[in-house]
């Protein structure tokens, strides 16, 4: 299994990651937003929910998707 994308691990993300989050307005729908990676604001290892995290933008939310790696 591909562990490398899951947005619930923390390891798996770096500051200037482009991420998909879903923002705390948005948990019932589902939206998600993305954008780059600013600040990881989880201090744990995982979270059932997706890492929470700020994006260079100020918007801040858990991550559901990591999409490009290449900083």
């Amino acid at each position: 299994m591909e562990n490398s994308k899951d947005g619930k691990i923390r390891s798996n993300i770096k500051v200037g990651y482009e991420v998909e989050i879903v923002l705390k307005q948005d948990q019932r729908s589902g939206k998600l937003t993305d954008g780059i990676v600013h600040r990881i604001l989880t201090k744990s290892k995982n979270h059932p929910h997706g890492i929470k995290v700020e994006l260079d933008t100020g918007e801040v939310g858990r991550v559901k998707n990591i999409l490009d790696t290449d900083i």
